[in-house]
């Protein structure tokens, strides 16, 4: 009886305790629950671009990550989205970002579907009720220095902003922007109406135009016309004669490099070069047309890389010994603007004049674009001239060239 006594009360006091223990852990639970419950609290705002230029450098613009909480992160992560449409190839759009320092580092951008994804490599620290802004750039560079691409374009950049912290990645705030997407433009004014075979030039301006806020690296603004033509532009005060740039596939289009090659463009500037055109004896009577065309990143094969015509203009020329009358210009349209790429000739001699926008966006109007069947620009241009005139290339950022007929 002694000893089942003993036991009875040895379990019941282990019982006892027991109890008090699990009373004990039931009060200390509610405590450490709230405090997990209290997670950094992080709030994302991101300034972004206005505006780019297609096949332009990059524009930077700031984010913003705010602890608003009251528990401190050691690892904020921003994540970034890119929705340029369909239309842009999978090298076309460029992130940076720099925390610290002076030295800018890519963002690792994956594509699919139209949008461009991908996180920033390094996270920080962020202690609650404090605030940190990050330093980026964004471009559209449609390619590579010298290797500019040929097919696509975009009107504008959807940019989201996502910021999470923690390995788990799971976002706590989201902020949308739009950017304009904008273009180099270029144009002819002042072309005389007519021209005489073997006689003398005549004269007229091509004007570049970037109205974005990128800065254009790597452009090269060509005069097309005929293998009839002789092209001069006016540099350092001397008639310089051009030498004809032409291509395979079409060998009876020559081009003309007016502002020479690989120059450089400030962001929301210009620069005019001034040309005269003179045709051969031998060339045939009726109608001849002269068009600019800007190529960003052209590489060694001619009239490729991204790409941007204006509008044609048309000579009447004259048979050799004519005796016309006075040439009047023809009205001609304001430059379309169109983009470019590469620095590696100086910028135009013909003067640069800051501030000026005129024209159309190149980027929405006049894009052209080299085919799978690796049509060149020429091609397409040329063939413009001879089937459809002055709206050949119209209004339209992605458009197929098709081959001459």
């Amino acid at each position: 009886m002694n000893t089942l006594a003993h036991k009875v009360r040895s379990s019941a006091a282990v019982s006892g305790t027991a109890l008090l223990l699990a009373a004990a852990g039931f009060g200390l639970a509610p405590a450490a629950s709230a405090e997990e419950s209290q997670p950094p609290v992080l709030a994302v705002d991101t300034a972004a671009p206005a505006e780019v230029g297609l096949a332009g450098l990059p524009v930077g613009f700031t984010t913003k990550v705010s602890n608003t909480g009251t528990t401190d992160t050691s690892s904020a992560r921003l994540t970034y989205r890119i929705d340029g449409g369909a239309g842009l190839p999978p090298n076309a759009v460029g992130l940076e970002y720099r925390l610290d320092g002076t030295e800018w580092k890519k963002v690792p951008l994956t594509y699919a579907g139209g949008t461009f994804s991908g996180e920033m490599p390094e996270t920080f620290p962020l202690a609650a009720g404090r605030s940190r802004t990050v330093q980026l750039r964004v471009g559209v560079p449609m390619g590579t220095p010298h290797n500019g691409d040929s097919n696509g374009g975009t009107e504008q950049l959807k940019l989201t902003t996502l910021v999470s912290y923690g390995a788990s990645g799971a976002a706590t705030d989201t902020d949308d922007d739009t950017i304009e997407v904008d273009g180099l433009g270029t144009g002819l004014s002042g072309v005389p109406a007519t021209v005489t075979a073997g006689g003398p030039a005549v004269g007229f301006k091509a004007t570049v135009t970037n109205p974005t806020a990128s800065g254009y690296e790597n452009v090269t603004d060509t005069l097309i016309t005929s293998r009839y033509a002789s092209v001069q532009v006016l540099r350092s005060g001397t008639w310089q004669t051009l030498t004809p740039v032409t291509s395979d596939a079409e060998a009876d289009v020559y081009g003309f490099d007016v502002i020479g090659k690989d120059a450089s463009l400030a962001a929301q500037s210009s620069t005019v070069a001034k040309v005269r055109v003179s045709y051969r004896e031998d060339t045939p009577a009726g109608k001849a047309t002269v068009r600019s065309c800007v190529y960003v990143n052209q590489g060694s094969v001619p009239f490729r890389g991204t790409t941007f015509c204006g509008n044609e203009a048309t000579l009447t020329v004259l048979a050799a010994g004519s005796t016309g009358g006075t040439p009047t210009p023809t009205p001609t349209p304001a430059p379309s603007t169109s983009p470019s790429a590469s620095a590696d000739a100086p910028s135009p001699t013909s003067g640069t004049t800051s501030g000026t926008t005129s024209g159309t966006s190149g980027a929405r109007s006049q894009l052209a674009e080299t085919g799978s069947n690796g049509t060149s620009t020429i091609a397409a241009v040329a063939g413009a001239f001879v089937l459809a005139g002055a709206g050949a290339l119209g209004f339209v950022a992605l458009r197929r060239r098709r081959t001459r007929a």
